[in-house]
């Protein structure tokens, strides 16, 4: 720089690599985020989440004034809260953030995103294109971002030029409705956001993808085995979410009980009659699956922590339906492996039953899928003390189609992933990946897709502590979330296992705020309560005044207490 004179257009804002002019950043035309917007509206995508940054300002600023931008407080909460959005609305979920640090603390997010198949678009900027690569120090610059982004994403891409990026968010966006769904990435340089025009884009390609419909050789020998069952189960997975009413059609036609993984709760009606649910590793189901003759899995890859680590007897007659073709017989042998997307062959599965002449079920299974499934629940109900009634509350206090949250905590990942009924996958939101502080973030992006019912937010103390900062968005954007906070002081099932092997507590005793002083200083409505009975209470009165609320739970106080969860955590 020198110290000659300039006019106002000519100063610059100087990064640690090189110097902008301020007329570069605020052009009187258009921008990439232009593109952005449009790209979102063809998608149906009227929201974006994220945090506002340098390498990333042209895009925010389109969203917020055309669409709507939440600015959250952490890059991992942008991706939650677009991954609550997506699963709540069944659409596609959109995060900005920006580059290098901003992109990293992103990762873990996206990991959870890639574990539940969750269609978000990640969109994150980078430094000027010419810089990348050349390691010269640029603000915000990182070594091997793309590499990142394509370790924790379904698909990473870069925009390369000023004329790419139309084609590029539309090949993300295909990508985004491809099953297996999971997140895309987009890496998109600061001055190419800038210099993007709408009217000089690439040619791109409009096909609609279509779903994988499988070999008509495999789809017939699956009928001609399935024709065969007269004790069938269906084992519902996270490729069943988008299946609908069919699969309740093709239950009742083949007579069969369905099984859920944690992902396909919702897949069937919770309270249907034929609905097992997530209770296939439970002792009360052990002589339904050894009678069982055959098993109908549907996008699940029979995960070790729903089977025992594998172990889970399962019917040897097995038809498999999976989009990933590594999938099909990986965990359990296969008769049939149908390689294709749910949403085709389950259809003709239920058009092939009709037309054939099929011995149906033996007379009594209904009735003992009925009592299994019963005797599962009550079995489990035994177990968690007061958490019953709170449990019972919840369903009873709540719409019957509010998306359930749960963040990773005992009664999250207990009783909320197995009792607590869910009635349609949209509304079956949890932390798929195991990892800890997503819930808050999840909710608040579930109620801003779901604005018509109240959204409940299962955390533990220290899963909220994670992030803390995410109550300031709860309080600005003012989302109707109940928030129930179950306090036991510390990290309980870790504190669980250390107990149950002899071991003295070591790192799962914290230290937590006042959340009642916490919750005033956002202004926030907070109620502390101690019992079962106070708790329905305060969750009636919560959803009667709407808005956020938080209802926190003294679970050292609850009684009757609930036994201590000690997770099958195989310790060599």
């Amino acid at each position: 720089m020198t110290d000659s004179p300039t006019s106002p257009d000519e100063h610059a804002i100087t990064t640690e690599a090189h110097e902008v002019p301020v007329s570069a950043l605020t052009p009187d035309a258009v921008t990439g985020g232009d593109i952005l917007v449009e790209v979102m509206r063809a998608a149906g995508v009227e929201v974006a989440f994220g945090v506002i940054s340098i390498h990333n300002l042209p895009l925010v600023e389109a969203v917020d004034r055309e669409l709507r931008f939440v600015p959250v407080r952490h890059e991992a909460a942008a991706i939650n809260a677009a991954d609550g959005y997506a699963r709540a609305t069944g659409g596609i979920g959109v995060a900005i953030t920006s580059t290098g640090t901003g992109a990293g603390n992103a990762a873990g997010a996206m990991l959870e995103a890639l574990t539940a198949q969750s269609p978000v678009l990640h969109v994150t900027g980078n430094i000027n294109a010419e810089l990348i690569g050349e390691g010269k120090g640029a603000y915000h610059e990182v070594p091997r971002q793309l590499a990142m982004l394509q370790s924790v994403s379904s698909h990473a891409m870069r925009i390369e030029t000023a004329r790419q990026p139309r084609a590029v968010l539309t090949d993300a966006l295909r990508l985004l409705r491809t099953a297996p769904t999971g997140p895309v990435s987009v890496d998109w340089p600061i001055d190419l956001q800038y210099t993007a025009d709408p009217e000089a884009q690439n040619k791109i390609d409009e096909r609609d993808p279509q779903p994988r419909a499988g070999a008509r050789r495999d789809l017939e020998r699956a009928a001609a085995v399935l024709q065969e069952a007269r004790r069938p189960l269906i084992w519902a997975g996270g490729g069943a979410r988008r299946v609908g009413p069919t699969l309740v059609a093709l239950a009742e036609a083949w007579g069969a009980g369905v099984l859920t993984g944690a992902n396909g709760r919702g897949s069937i009606p919770e309270d249907h009659p034929l609905c097992i649910g997530n209770f296939a590793a439970d002792e009360a189901l052990a002589d339904l699956l050894a009678d069982a003759d055959c098993l109908l899995t549907i996008g699940s890859h029979l995960r070790g922590n729903e089977t025992r680590n594998f172990e889970l007897p399962l019917p040897a007659t097995h038809v498999q339906i999976d989009v990933d073709p590594d999938a099909l017989g990986r965990n359990y042998p296969v008769s049939v492996g149908l390689h294709a997307d749910a949403r085709v062959v389950v259809p003709a599965l239920l058009e092939a039953l009709g037309e054939a002449e099929i011995p149906g079920t033996d007379d009594d299974w209904g009735a003992r899928v009925a009592q299994a499934a019963a005797a599962a629940r009550k079995s489990h109900r035994k177990d968690i003390g007061a958490y019953a009634q709170i449990c019972d509350s919840l369903r009873k206090r709540l719409p019957r189609r509010s998306p359930i949250v749960r963040d990773v905590s005992i009664p999250g990942s207990s009783w909320g992933n197995r009792l607590l009924a869910v009635f349609d996958p949209t509304d079956n939101l949890y932390a798929a990946g195991g990892g800890i502080g997503q819930g808050l973030a999840m909710a608040i992006g579930a109620a801003v897709g779901r604005p018509d019912q109240p959204v409940l937010a299962m955390i533990g103390d220290g899963g909220l502590a994670v992030h803390l900062g995410e109550l300031a968005v709860l309080a600005a954007e003012r989302p109707d979330v109940v928030v129930v906070l179950f306090n036991d002081g510390g990290y309980g099932v870790l504190r669980n296992m250390q107990t149950a092997a002899h071991r003295p507590q070591r790192a799962v005793d914290l230290h937590t705020p006042d959340f009642e002083r916490l919750a005033e200083s956002f202004g926030l409505k907070h109620r502390h309560v101690a019992s079962a009975e106070d708790f329905d209470k305060a969750l009636k009165k919560a959803l009667k005044k709407g808005g956020p609320s938080i209802l926190e739970i003294d679970v050292t106080a609850l009684r009757p207490r609930p036994a201590d969860l000690v997770p099958p955590a195989e310790v060599p």
